[in-house]
């Protein structure tokens, strides 16, 4: 297995610079795996897929404004500061631009205005360490007030400003710390929610916190070289009893988004029996064709960049050959690729 076998073609003017609205009027490709069908839908049309019984797994994680501006305490020089991970003790994980001249005991300013009273406050970012692929370790005077110095880090494949900031977040976003957003739940608004439910299928929420990978494609030829940053995951008690019993019955896990689907099989490979358990800590699973999923039973994903991790996982669900055939069929059909694209529905 190669990375280059995870590679396709994309025309760039496929790559959607921004969302549908509304946000459930997406294109929506069904793969069966066990026919090898392939059908095109409307998203909102997803609930035709959907039987009662059926529990539909999403990521609450709400993305922070994790792309900070400010200026070097000692020359005035800009620095920006993208957030990457949070670390214990108020400790943050960062790339820093330009990175070469901002080293180990730099010291930032940001400042900014508070949403509240429009008075100004000012916090003071140092570099405290380095580490590898020029991630480096930043300390904040006060973390609590990154929030309203921050703005969101769209991916570097989108150049249209984002009009509506909230476009970027699922409508179930809840809990902060993603850099990225679970951009397979970006499909889903208040109404199709409800229908859904009205069906008997059950709704079920987990947190995974989305980093840095989410930016980084794969660039060594053997993908088990590729090192796999951490994200912080919850599965809690109530999810992991419910998801326990619809796996004794018989009834369908189905994930939303990639994140979902590591976080709960890591939760799974963690358990010491058959039942899911409750689960918090750091996830890096890396999942490869030949992974023997232990939990799904079907996915909600997004068309992803070539030679990704992400393309991994879902190639590892539903097949290599079938998802290149379904990415194809999708490329001549003008579905739109990647965050505010279209999506798929794996069965």
């Amino acid at each position: 297995m190669k990375t280059g076998d995870f590679s396709y073609n994309l025309p760039p003017e496929l790559i959607a610079q921004t969302p549908v609205v509304p946000k459930d009027q997406s294109r929506l490709m069904v793969l069966n795996r066990t026919s090898g069908n392939l059908k095109h839908h409307k998203f909102f049309e997803i609930v035709d897929y959907l039987n009662a019984g059926d529990v539909l797994v999403f990521n609450d994680s709400r993305v922070i404004p994790a792309r900070l501006k400010g200026k070097k305490a000692t020359s005035g020089g800009g620095v920006e500061i993208l957030l990457l991970r949070q670390l214990d003790g108020g400790l943050w994980e960062a790339l820093i631009r330009p990175g070469k001249r901002v080293g180990v005991g730099t010291k930032v300013e940001l400042v900014g205005s508070d949403l509240a009273s429009g008075e100004k406050i000012e916090v003071l970012a140092e570099i405290i360490a380095e580490g590898q692929d020029g991630i480096k370790t930043v300390s904040f005077s006060d973390e609590k007030l990154l929030p309203q110095l921050g703005e969101l880090a769209l991916p570097p494949y989108i150049h249209t400003p984002l009009t509506e900031p909230e476009l970027y977040q699922t409508v179930y976003s809840k809990v902060p710390g993603s850099v990225a957003a679970p951009t397979a739940g970006l499909h889903f608004t208040p109404d199709l929610l409800k229908q859904i439910e009205q069906k008997g299928v059950k709704c079920w929420f987990v947190t995974l916190h989305v980093g840095l990978d989410t930016f980084r494609p794969v660039k060594e030829d053997d993908p088990l070289d590729h090192p796999v940053h951490e994200e912080y995951g919850v599965v809690s008690r109530d999810v992991a009893e419910e998801l326990s019993l619809a796996k004794r019955e018989g009834r369908r896990i189905i994930c939303v988004g990639t994140t979902t689907v590591r976080l709960i099989e890591t939760a799974a490979k963690a358990s010491k029996s058959d039942f899911l358990e409750p689960f918090s800590g750091w996830v890096n699973l890396f999942i490869l064709p030949g992974y023997d999923f232990k939990a799904v039973s079907a996915m909600v994903t997004n068309f992803h960049l070539p030679r990704s991790t992400l393309l991994m996982l879902v190639s590892a669900f539903a097949g290599r050959d079938f998802i290149l055939k379904a990415y194809n069929e999708a490329i001549a059909q003008n579905y739109r690729f990647y965050s505010f694209g279209d999506a798929m529905l794996i069965l």
